[in-house]
């Protein structure tokens, strides 16, 4: 998921790529946002870099 949130792809095409329906996707990126204590994707990834997850 970070990957295809870094790549800038739609949550339709990421959750295309990853084989989940779009909500799927989108619940996903809110759950791992709120795992990163944020509520924006850029500082969902600055803060994942941080962490060494990418």
């Amino acid at each position: 998921m970070l990957e295809a949130m870094l790549c800038g792809l739609t949550d339709e095409a990421a959750a295309a790529r990853l084989g989940m329906s779009p909500r799927t996707y989108s619940r996903r990126v809110g759950e791992l946002l709120t795992a990163l204590g944020t509520t924006s994707r850029f500082r969902a990834g600055a803060e994942a870099a941080r962490r060494g997850w990418l």
